[in-house]
C-alpha cells in the first residue's frame, strides 16, 4: 500500500471530533467511506465530513474495494465481529477502546490477525500524545529516581436520570453493549498508560460493587498490580461522588520525587523533586486521536512498529476482567 485509505464502522460520537477528521490530516491517509445502521444519520455525517461514501450495510463497506483499511468505533459488543470481518476480508484494523467486552474476545480478535496475517491497532491513543510520551521521557531518565509505586484517583458524580437516557451514555453503562459500566469506558487508557510506563505485570486483583445502582453496571472499582520491576499500583474508580469531591489525578512516586498528572483533565504535568516543583504545560491537541493514528498509519504502510498491539489490548482487558469479577466472599 502506498497511502491508507479508511472506511469507519460506526460514525458515532467519538468519530466527530476526536477522531473522524483525524484521517484526513495524516499524510497518505484519507477518509473514503463511512457506515452507520441509520442510513440518514451515515448520509449526514459524510456529508458534513465530506467523506465520498457512506453505507449503511457493513459488508458492503469492508469489501469496497477502495477501502484498504478499517476503523472499528463501534460500541464494545460488535468489535470482536466487525474486527474478526475486516481481517478475513484482507484489511487491517485499527479499533477502538476498550478492545472488546472481555478478554476472551480480545484473543479471538487478536488470534484473527495473527492467523490471516494482517496487522490490528487498539486505539489507546494516550500514550501517542505529546504529554505521555514527555511522562515516559521522564520515567525513563530516572528524573524522580526509582519509581515506588503509583495512586490513581478517578471519581465522578452520579449521572443524572437525563444523561442516562441519551444515546452517548445509555451504551455506556449497559454490561451487555460496553461490558461493564463507566469504569471499562475509561479505565483503558489509565491501564494501558499504566503498561506503557512500567510494562509487565506479575500480578493483578481488586474488587467492584454497584454501589448506588442507578444503573445495571457496577461503579465503583478498586485495583491493585503489582509490576515485574517492582512497581505498585493502587487504583479507585468511584462514579457517585458528590461533585466537589470529583477527581482525576494520577501520582507516581519515585525514590527522588514524584510526578502528578491528570488523564482526562489539565494538560499538564507537575513535578516534585528536592523541594523544587516544576510544571510543563501542553496545549489541547483539537483531534485527541491525531498522533495514534499517525503511528497507526505509519505501521500499517510497514514505516514503523504498531503503537498499541492486540497483545497489549487483551492484557489490558485480562486486568479489567480481574478487577471486576465476581468475588467468592
Amino acid at each position: 500500500m502506498k497511502s491508507i485509505n479508511w472506511g469507519i464502522i460506526g460514525c458515532g460520537d467519538v468519530t466527530e471530533i476526536k477522531s473522524g477528521p483525524a484521517f484526513n490530516k495524516v499524510g497518505q491517509s484519507k477518509l473514503v467511506a463511512v457506515m452507520r445502521r441509520n442510513a440518514e444519520k451515515a448520509r449526514d455525517y459524510a456529508s458534513r465530513h465530506n467523506v465520498p461514501k457512506w453505507y449503511d450495510d457493513t459488508n458492503k463497506l469492508i469489501n469496497d474495494p477502495e477501502v484498504n483499511a478499517i476503523y472499528v468505533a463501534t460500541p464494545p459488543l460488535s468489535h470482536e465481529e466487525y474486527t474478526i470481518a475486516a481481517l478475513r476480508a484482507g484489511k487491517p484494523v485499527y479499533v477502538e477502546k476498550p478492545m472488546a467486552v472481555n478478554a476472551d474476545a480480545g484473543v479471538r480478535m487478536m488470534n484473527a490477525a495473527n492467523e490471516n496475517n494482517l496487522k490490528l491497532t487498539v486505539a489507546h491513543y494516550r500514550r501517542a500524545q505529546p504529554m505521555f510520551l514527555k511522562i515516559k521521557e521522564l520515567l525513563d531518565k530516572n528524573t524522580i529516581g526509582n519509581i515506588k509505586f503509583v495512586d490513581l484517583k478517578c471519581l465522578q458524580a452520579p449521572l443524572s436520570p437525563e444523561e442516562l437516557q441519551t444515546e452517548k451514555i445509555k451504551w455506556r453503562v449497559d454490561p451487555t453493549v460496553s461490558g461493564g459500566g463507566l469504569f471499562n469506558d475509561l479505565a483503558p487508557h489509565q491501564l494501558d498508560l499504566m503498561l506503557y510506563f512500567f510494562g509487565e505485570i506479575k500480578s493483578a486483583s481488586g474488587v467492584s460493587y454497584n454501589q448506588a445502582a442507578i444503573y445495571d453496571a457496577d461503579d465503583i472499582v478498586s485495583g491493585n498490580l503489582l509490576f515485574k520491576n517492582g512497581v505498585i499500583f493502587n487504583g479507585i474508580w468511584c462514579f457517585t461522588v458528590l461533585g466537589p469531591e470529583a477527581k482525576d489525578n494520577c501520582e507516581i512516586t519515585g525514590s527522588e520525587g514524584s510526578i502528578n498528572f491528570s488523564v482526562f483533565g489539565d494538560p499538564s504535568i507537575h513535578i516534585s523533586r528536592n523541594g523544587k516543583k516544576e510544571t510543563i504545560q501542553f496545549e489541547r491537541l483539537a483531534h485527541v486521536q491525531q498522533p495514534m493514528i499517525e503511528k497507526c498509519v505509519e505501521y500499517f504502510l510497514d514505516q514503523a512498529p504498531n503503537p498499541c498491539s492486540a497483545e497489549t489490548g487483551v492484557e489490558v482487558m485480562r486486568i479489567i476482567d480481574e478487577f471486576t469479577r465476581e468475588k467468592e466472599i
